[in-house]
């Protein structure tokens, strides 16, 4: 790979190494939601294989989600970084209505769809009353606290159960522009980044309280690894790594990366699943890698396009890939749950759920997104100001986060 640094403010262009990570988070998420419906139906086909096999390929969707994090750190404070300059110059409503257009069509639409469907009474969509009814689970899902219904009440249907992690991220960002306003020009606002990275593991061990849902699904254990993506984020956009240095920095990450997702029972007998820092030694890894890709715009062979494309399309496949989950998962039970269809069910499972979210991202929220911008007002003058290049060129091109 060529390893030559450049100026992450100054480049517009996705980065191959930050798309691929999300294309593998998703992998594991979609993975990990197959695998729990095959269990649900008490389909034994793991029985034989190596423990550590199975938890690598089937039951590393948290860890993907902790993936997803970073990236998104990463990626909002970058996008900062390039439409205002620096952190304490973000405008506040600009940066809200940034983040509205990219969210909440999709959202509004996904929401819109699950309400129909729980009238409707279909399996798998009913909204079950001791979670609090539709009604309850819509405000939770709006107002960003589905992880904290579903700690008190339960789970709720897998369509709805998968936003928990956007309540995470949600609101983070929703006291972020408000934070970098406030400290953005002194040292502070790393010290209050660092100590979300403290109390991450925190907030997956002691402050759970034993509550096994709020373990997972808690706002402190999902935030750390947020802010270790602003901090790479910041880091990456004050220093020039060597070459040799960024080839240290990626041999890092893998090496994390590998011993986090391939070697995760024996993490765990160590102590540190116990801890709550197996999810901060990838969330780690992730950050190294990350820095290493948008420093040498390092891009990806031929062979990785599809999953580099299912990491480019990962919001729209993780918020409609239930559908898909659900809906093949009824035809495997109903063709009497054939051993020798359980591979089959795992990939198409993840060939349709990256064909539906290309076809929602390209039909319907690229388009929204677009169209809530133009109507915002969207450009130097109004959303943001315009980053100079190297050569003068000015870009208004936008990374999707």
């Amino acid at each position: 790979m060529p390893f030559e640094p450049v100026n992450l403010k100054a480049s517009w262009r996705r980065l191959d190494g930050v798309d691929l990570l999300r294309g593998l988070a998703i992998f594991f998420v979609l993975m990990n939601h197959v695998n729990m419906r095959l269990l649900g139906a008490k389909v034994p086909y793991t029985r034989g294989l190596p423990h550590q096999l199975v938890f690598s390929l089937v039951w590393n969707g948290q860890f993907g989600v902790q993936m997803f994090f970073v990236v998104s750190g990463f990626l909002i404070t970058s996008t900062t970084l390039r439409r205002w300059g620096t952190l304490s110059a973000v405008n506040v409503h600009d940066f809200y209505q940034l983040r509205f257009a990219r969210i909440a069509p999709l959202l509004f639409l996904l929401l819109a769809v699950l309400s129909g469907l729980h009238f409707a009474h279909i399996k798998n969509f009913v909204v079950p009353a001791k979670t609090g009814g539709l009604g309850r689970a819509l405000l939770a899902a709006l107002a960003f606290h589905v992880n904290l219904l579903e700690a008190r009440r339960g789970y709720l249907p897998g369509n709805w159960d998968v936003l928990w992690s956007l309540s995470v991220e949600e609101t983070f960002y929703l006291f972020f522009p408000l934070v970098c306003r406030l400290f953005g020009r002194g040292k502070l606002l790393i010290t209050l980044l660092l100590a979300f990275v403290v109390l991450g593991p925190f907030g997956r061990t002691v402050l759970t309280h034993g509550n096994e849902v709020w373990q997972e699904y808690s706002y402190l254990g999902g935030m750390d690894a947020i802010a270790l993506g602003c901090l790479t984020a910041l880091t990456v956009s004050r220093l020039r790594f060597s070459r040799l240095q960024l080839w240290m920095l990626s041999g890092a990450g893998v090496a994390l990366l590998i011993f986090s997702l391939c070697f995760s029972i024996r993490a765990y007998l160590w102590g540190l699943g116990r801890n709550g820092l197996n999810m901060t030694i990838l969330a780690v890894g992730t950050c190294m890698l990350v820095a290493a890709a948008a420093q040498t715009q390092w891009r990806s062979p031929r062979v990785l396009s599809p999953l580099r494309k299912l990491g480019q399309r990962s919001y729209e496949v993780y918020l409609t890939h239930m559908f898909v989950v659900f809906a093949l998962f009824n035809l495997f039970v109903r063709l009497g749950k054939p051993m020798r269809g359980v591979p089959v069910l795992f990939i198409t499972v993840i060939v349709i759920a990256g064909l539906l979210g290309e076809a929602v991202a390209r039909f319907f929220s690229d388009p929204m997104n677009r169209f809530l911008r133009k109507r915002f007002g969207d450009g130097s003058d109004r959303l943001g100001s315009v980053v100079e290049t190297d050569s003068g060129v000015q870009h208004q091109r936008n990374l999707v986060v």
